[in-house]
C-alpha cells in the first residue's frame, strides 16, 4: 500500500471544516469509489483503516471524520447533533469531492446514516454496504439487554447500580463496560492500534456520542433512543449488502431486520466476529466486500 497515493484535506461545511482522506487517485475502468462512514456517533475514521487495502483493487477509498469528531472541527453545541445535519454533511462532501457515482459503506452508526441518506433517493448511488447497523434503536436496546443479561451477575449489578446513581463515569462501571465490549464490540486481544486510537479520540471529545447515543453502547439515553426506520427500508432501491458478526452487539436479529426490509438485500454473518468483522476477520471481510462491489459493477 505504500505506493498508493494518498490525499488529505478539508472541505467547508456551514461555518466549519470537515477533514477527509482519499486513498488512491483514480478508478480502473468499470470501478467506482467507495465512501466510508464511521460509527459512533462521534467516532473517527481510524478504526476503518483496513478498508484502505481495497484501493489496491483499482478504486479510491474515501474516509472522513464527521463534524465533532477526529480531525474535523469540534463545535461545542449539543443542539447541532441531529441526523439531518449528518445527512446534509454527507451530501456536501460528495459534491465537494466530485463523487458523482459511488458505493457507500457505513459501519454501525455509519450504517444508520447511510440508510437515512439512501432514503433521500440521491442520484449516483450504485451500491450500499451496511455493516453492524440497526434500522431500529428500540430493537438494538432489546437485543443488547439480552446480551447484557448473559454477563456475570456481579457485572450486571455494577452496571445497574452506577446507572441508577448517574455515575457512568465511575471506574467500576467503565471496567464492566469493557467486559461487555470485549465480548460484543471487538474480540481481538489486544485491540488493534487503529481501534485504540478511535477510542482515545472519543474519550477526548465525547459530546456527539453522549448527546445522540448515551454513556455506553448498551445504555442508550440520547436523542437516537427512539430512532426507527424499519417501515421505510423498502424505499431503498440500490443493491445492498448487510454484514454483521455472530457475536455482534448488532445481533443477527438486528441485521436480519435490515436485510429483510431492503428489497433483494444480501446478508453475510461472520462467524468469528463481534461488532468489528472488518478488524476481526479482515481478509474474509475484504474478499466479501470486493466480491459484492465487483458484482454490482458488472451488473
Amino acid at each position: 500500500m505504500s505506493t498508493v497515493p494518498v490525499q488529505e484535506g478539508f472541505v467547508p461545511f456551514r461555518t466549519y471544516k470537515i477533514w477527509y482522506r482519499i486513498v488512491g487517485d483514480r478508478e480502473e475502468p468499470g470501478k467506482l469509489p467507495l465512501l466510508c462512514l464511521h460509527g459512533g456517533p462521534g467516532s473517527t475514521h481510524d478504526y476503518l483503516e483496513p478498508l484502505e487495502e481495497l484501493a489496491a483493487g483499482g478504486r479510491r477509498i474515501v474516509f472522513y471524520d464527521q463534524l465533532g469528531a477526529g480531525n474535523s472541527d469540534h463545535p461545542q453545541d449539543p443542539d447541532l447533533w441531529t441526523v439531518s445535519l449528518f445527512v446534509e454533511e454527507l451530501a456536501m462532501l460528495r459534491r465537494a469531492l466530485g463523487l458523482d457515482r459511488l458505493h457507500l459503506f457505513g459501519q454501525s452508526w455509519g450504517g444508520m446514516l447511510a440508510m437515512e441518506y439512501a432514503l433521500t433517493q440521491p442520484g449516483g448511488l450504485a451500491g450500499l454496504v451496511l455493516a453492524d447497523a440497526p434500522a431500529s434503536a428500540p430493537q438494538w436496546v432489546t437485543e443488547i439487554n439480552r446480551l447484557r443479561a448473559e454477563l456475570p451477575p456481579e457485572l450486571q449489578e455494577t452496571m445497574r447500580k452506577h446507572e441508577l446513581a448517574g455515575r457512568t463515569d465511575h471506574p467500576a462501571y467503565e471496567e464492566a463496560m469493557m467486559a461487555f465490549y470485549r465480548r460484543h464490540l471487538c474480540r481481538l486481544d489486544p485491540w488493534p492500534d487503529c481501534l485504540n486510537r478511535t477510542f482515545e479520540k472519543m474519550v477526548q471529545e465525547p459530546e456527539v456520542y453522549q448527546t445522540m447515543w448515551g454513556p455506553s453502547e448498551f445504555y442508550v439515553t440520547g436523542t437516537l433512543k427512539d430512532w426507527e426506520i424499519t417501515d421505510r427500508l423498502g424505499e431503498i432501491r440500490v443493491p445492498t449488502l448487510v454484514v454483521g458478526g455472530r457475536y455482534d452487539e448488532a445481533t443477527p436479529a438486528v441485521t436480519g431486520t435490515v436485510q429483510a426490509g431492503i428489497p433483494h438485500a444480501r446478508m453475510v454473518i461472520f462467524e468469528n466476529s463481534s461488532h468489528m468483522p472488518h478488524l476481526e476477520e479482515t481478509p474474509l471481510f475484504l474478499e466479501t466486500l470486493t466480491d459484492f462491489l465487483d458484482w454490482v459493477e458488472e451488473n
